[in-house]
């Protein structure tokens, strides 16, 4: 028989530890900053995975400019009910490359598939949009509203330091844009990547082929029969690409176009995540440009679950910094093989499962769905 004494004293451990089970919860929850130049399905993915705490969004010009990119992230959360997530706009710039350059480029050396915030027109017919051309100074007037919410008042290189600094060995950050931020980041702060869980980024090309067999992947992998090396993140920035490739992060991974091309948001695939979804998000993932392959999505998926790669290789990479035809491309060697200027060693994601992914994605849609209704019921009627 236990003794009154030690039963007592039992008791209110055990009840402490039951209070304090929410609290430990939470902190088990994985950290994450994304750094982009939008607002996607991969914020979605991760901002409704309730294993998963989404510190901040760091945004920067690529796709889009730095104005509008923030809008974006702006708008995304506010529609999504989660405007308790700072926006912190970053570069508006690259360190080194511009508008006039890539255009001074492309006379010499051919013209580019893709430019992002500097695009005017496509060089091929396609069946994807063309965005109208703003200009740095883009008047911002969004299709989804303009955001009633402001960004945070501090710079993006900050917001990250200041972060792993706070948690050091906590924070993965994931990338889904050009990788100015980070590069800044890193000169700021020597110390910043070794602070850093892990850095996961979507960019590079390193051997990519067709994979579905429908015209608009067939447009999308066109541009590798020649260019097998080239891919828009990296070429937007080579030097900060170059930067962060040389920077001393725990643990590194690098998600290339390669396993793109057997992905793709089909119709079918946005009838299942809007049905899935609650309906804010629904709308939102409705939103999206069909026909494009899961660039960011799988950059997310692999840190989500690491089952959905199917092949990888470690290789030293790095990017092309010397302005010549092979500007902003991808370089990568075995380790004997790397010339020893600081190439750090990576995880390079070749193919990925693309049903798992789907799957994953799915599920995700549908605990964010479980957990709004959860508390709306939870949430005390108003008096009449």
């Amino acid at each position: 028989m236990i003794p009154r004494r030690l039963a007592t004293i039992f008791l209110a451990a055990f009840a402490a530890l039951l209070l304090a089970a929410p609290a430990m919860a939470e902190t088990a929850r994985r950290k994450v900053i994304i750094d982009d130049e939008g607002f996607g399905l991969m914020h979605v993915m991760l901002l409704e995975d309730p294993e998963v705490e989404v510190l901040g969004l760091t945004t920067l010009s690529g796709n889009v400019w730095l104005n509008r990119a923030t809008a974006y992230a702006l708008r995304g959360l506010e529609i999504m009910g989660r405007s308790d997530v700072p926006v912190v706009p970053g570069a508006k710039f690259p360190l080194l490359n511009s508008e006039a350059l890539t255009d001074r480029w492309e006379a010499l050396y051919g013209k580019l598939t893709w430019k992002g915030a500097w695009m005017k027109q496509w060089v091929e017919p396609t069946r994807q949009s063309t965005p109208p051309y703003r200009g740095a100074d883009d008047p911002v007037d969004l299709p989804w509203g303009n955001p009633a919410t402001r960004p945070r008042d501090e710079i993006a290189a900050n917001y990250l330091i200041r972060m792993v600094r706070a948690h050091p060995g906590e924070i993965t950050i994931i990338a889904g844009g050009p990788l100015t931020n980070l590069a800044l980041a890193q000169r700021l702060d020597p110390e910043f990547a070794g602070l850093v869980k892990e850095l996961i980024y979507m960019g590079g090309s390193f051997n990519p082929h067709q994979v579905l067999d429908n015209r608009s992947a067939a447009e999308f992998a066109r541009e590798f029969a020649n260019s097998p090396r080239r891919e828009f993140n990296m070429r937007f920035d080579p030097e900060a690409a170059s930067i962060v490739s040389r920077s001393p992060w725990r643990k590194l991974t690098v998600v290339p176009v390669d396993p793109s091309t057997g992905t793709q948001l089909t119709p079918a695939l946005v009838a299942r995540l809007t049905r899935a979804a609650r309906p804010a998000v629904a709308g939102l993932v409705g939103r999206y440009e069909l026909g494009f392959p899961l660039w960011d999505e799988i950059a997310a998926a692999v840190w989500l679950d690491p089952g959905v790669v199917t092949r990888h290789e470690t290789l030293r990479v790095d990017y092309n910094t010397q302005f010549g035809p092979g500007y902003g491309d991808t370089l990568s060697w075995h380790a004997a093989y790397a010339p020893g200027l600081g190439e750090q060693s990576a995880q390079v994601v070749q193919a990925v499962d693309a049903r798992r992914m789907e799957d994953l994605i799915v599920r995700l849609l549908e605990a964010g769905a479980a957990r709004h209704k959860q508390a709306s019921d939870a949430a005390p009627v108003p008096a009449p």
